[in-house]
């Protein structure tokens, strides 16, 4: 009856619900490590302990992530020579390598300073702290750097030549590393680390504040994260229209399985919804507005979309997962854009912390930046198959030559180990969540404001003021 779940499915399944868990986390500190830099910078210049309160808040938080996040890469990085050791053998020359360097450059430089950032404020001083803030954040971005570099590889591979075991060797570093799709993956992703860092802190923020408008933690938070949204949200959009294009050029048949589109067509409309049918090769019951999917792909109102049908339906993507996550990926963007304006429109009328819906609507979106991160990545990457290595060696050339029930007992142990481990993790970091930031108010007792005799709720409601453009007592 389960004939069809072969040792090459179960292993993809294995590493898709590992990566899954995996990728959520640095996804979530790549952006945090990043805000915890910008907070404690925002203290020693304005020497206001309210940005210390809120550092320490998700100083917390950024510690049980970060070490998710290593337990689980540790994890998931197994699995290249246990499922995929083929793979391993054929791509090692170069994925090896890269890999490497994001270890020696990226983790050795957040493991090298995450101590002093997050236990050597009183040792070290306040200086010395910050520039080790600084060091964790630049290490999170080295590793963003060094991961996109590899996967955009897979994606695009240039610089390497085959020797004569059929190994992928290096040929040129520069191309390799500089691979066509990399700037426009690394400039994505990054962006969808902000947002998604941006939506769980204006999520917490929004909580609070749904409790008790005047925690004003939460109102630094919460604004903080707007900023943000209203920025970053439409500037992602930007670049994911940057990043369709060079798809569209180097991975066409990935374009198609997203747009929906199984025939060549000029002025080719844009399916907003449907239910693809890969064995009658259409799309059923299709929403579509005609010339708009050429206009936004080639930017010509009658540019022409290649369609599956031009490729063998053995090297084709699975279209109805590549279809539907593409688009719970671009509902969730411009969902954010929204939110982001809509606040910015409360912001200038003086009711950012006083609009309830507005509030409502950012726990709603809280989870947001996670769900389209996990979209994100299966339409890259189911949207690559039936390739590891795209146009050059295909998954099931890729698999070591395990039997089908070794692989499942492995997949079900990680399934079970994965729950329970990570989803106790998870309770806890909604459980730091639920204290309100300004709770942590009266635990500060090293910071710039309290040595100008200045008090930390005095230095709130200045803040406050200096945020919104109004003043920090008036409800705003």
């Amino acid at each position: 009856m389960l004939d069809f779940l072969d040792a090459t499915l179960l292993a993809r399944l294995q590493f898709a619900f590992t990566v899954s868990f995996h990728i959520v986390f640095p996804a979530f500190t790549i952006g945090l490590a990043s805000y915890l830099a910008v907070l404690e910078g925002l203290w020693l210049w304005r020497k206001d302990d309210t940005y210390l309160t809120v550092f320490e808040y998700w100083k917390k938080i950024f510690a049980v992530t970060f070490g998710m996040g290593v337990v689980s890469g540790i994890v998931m990085s197994y699995q290249f020579g246990t499922n995929w050791s083929v793979f391993s053998d054929k791509a090692g020359p170069v994925v090896g390598p890269l890999m490497g360097y994001e270890v020696l450059s990226a983790f050795f430089l957040e493991a090298g300073f995450l101590g002093v950032m997050l236990f050597g404020l009183k040792r070290v001083g306040p200086k010395l702290h910050f520039l080790a803030t600084v060091m964790v954040a630049i290490g999170t971005l080295f590793s963003a750097f060094w991961i996109l570099s590899v996967n955009s590889w897979m994606q695009t591979p240039a610089g390497y030549a085959i020797n004569d075991v059929g190994q992928f060797i290096p040929a040129d570093w520069w191309a390799v590393v500089f691979n066509p799709s990399f700037p426009y993956r690394l400039v994505h992703m990054i962006f969808a680390a902000y947002l998604t860092t941006a939506f769980i802190v204006g999520g917490v923020g929004a909580w609070h504040l749904l409790k008790n408008s005047r925690d004003h933690g939460a109102r630094i938070m919460f604004s903080m994260a707007m900023w943000m949204a209203a920025i970053v949200a439409p500037l992602q959009i930007v670049a994911g229209d940057f990043h369709g294009l060079n798809t569209l050029e180097h991975q066409p048949a990935k374009i198609a399985a997203m747009e929906g589109h199984f025939d060549t067509r000029k002025g080719a409309p844009l399916i907003l919804f449907g239910i693809p049918d890969e064995a009658d090769e259409t799309v059923n019951y299709a929403i579509e507005i005609p010339h708009l999917g050429s206009l936004i792909l080639t930017h010509e109102w009658d540019g022409e979309i290649k369609g599956l049908k031009e490729w063998p339906r053995e090297d084709r993507p699975p279209v109805f997962i590549v279809f539907w996550s593409f688009r719970i990926m671009v509902g969730i963007g411009f969902a954010m854009a929204a939110l982001g304006l809509w606040s910015l429109w409360h912001r200038m009328r003086g009711r950012l912390f006083e609009n309830k819906w507005l509030h409502r609507a950012a726990v709603a979106l809280g989870p947001a930046g996670i769900v389209a991160v996990l979209a994100g990545w299966i339409t890259t990457e189911v949207g690559r198959q039936p390739f590891t290595i795209y146009g050059l060696l295909r998954t099931a050339d890729s698999v070591s030559p395990l039997e089908a029930p070794a692989v499942a007992a492995s997949l079900v142990a990680f399934f079970v180990v994965y729950v329970s481990v990570f989803g106790a993790g998870i309770y806890y970091l909604l459980k730091l969540m639920r204290k309100s930031p300004d709770a942590g108010l009266a635990d500060i007792e090293f910071g710039p404001t309290r040595a100008a005799g200045i008090t930390p709720a005095q230095a709130v409601s200045a803040e406050v003021g200096d945020l919104t453009g109004k003043g920090g007592d008036h409800g705003n």
